[in-house]
């Protein structure tokens, strides 16, 4: 059965890395109609939401694209930001949500930035104390660091929203806007439910070792009494 288990939570992620890795590097070949880059797409998206004070910059790395709340800016790696592929309109679009998230103070994404500190504690602090633990038998380790892990499975949970509603927002824009043709919405859906896979199956494999852990907990502590 452990085994069983420990196959799901490997497959998993690597299968939702394996789907946004493959529909981004098929769709990356795909040419726009509109031939817009990224950063052009962005900025457009960005100014007629009035949001002209947030900047669009290139980044290194491969799919490394994301808003940053503090600075104000949309960061796209160097394939989407000079590129003019169905995909980089895509990600860059739903960056531009993030940032006309925070411009609308969506409720979802103001959690997750008051989640962050906590999960990053979570996130460290938990493994340390489950494993002492676990092979101490000493229970009350265990629960410290379980609930320590349940402060960053919230944080995945509370990312679903947040991701989900971004590519919404990046779909409307991007066909109110004429950026892409009604025989582009497919592949542009498609791009984007493949980057949300990815988060969808981060929250699943997290709750699953939560509901784990907490099951060793209850039999550790049964076996005490």
């Amino acid at each position: 059965m452990y085994l069983i288990y420990l196959a799901i939570v490997i497959l998993i992620p690597i299968y939702a890395q394996m789907r946004v890795r493959s529909s981004y590097k098929k769709y990356s070949q795909v040419p726009s109609s509109s031939r817009m880059t990224g950063a052009q797409v962005a900025r457009q998206i960005l100014d007629q939401n009035g949001l002209y004070h947030v900047t669009v910059e290139e980044t290194g790395g491969v799919l490394s694209d994301h808003y940053d709340p503090r600075s104000k800016t949309v960061r796209l790696s160097s394939d989407n930001f000079h590129g003019h592929s169905v995909a980089g309109t895509a990600v860059a679009a739903h960056e531009v949500g993030h940032a006309i998230q925070d411009q609308q103070d969506y409720s979802f994404l103001r959690i997750r930035h008051a989640l962050v500190p906590v999960a990053n504690i979570g996130s460290n602090l938990s493994w340390i104390l489950i494993l002492i633990g676990i092979f101490a038998q000493l229970s009350g380790f265990l629960l410290a660091g379980i609930v320590f892990m349940a402060a960053a499975v919230v944080f995945q949970i509370v990312t679903l929203p947040v991701e989900f509603n971004a590519s919404s927002r990046a779909m409307d824009q991007v066909v109110s806007l004429g950026i892409i043709r009604n025989d582009e919405e497919r592949e542009t859906k498609k791009v984007l439910n493949a980057a949300a896979l990815t988060y969808v199956a981060a929250a699943a494999v997290a709750v699953l070792e939560l509901v784990r852990l907490i099951l060793i907990y209850t039999g550790m502590t049964r076996s005490e009494d």
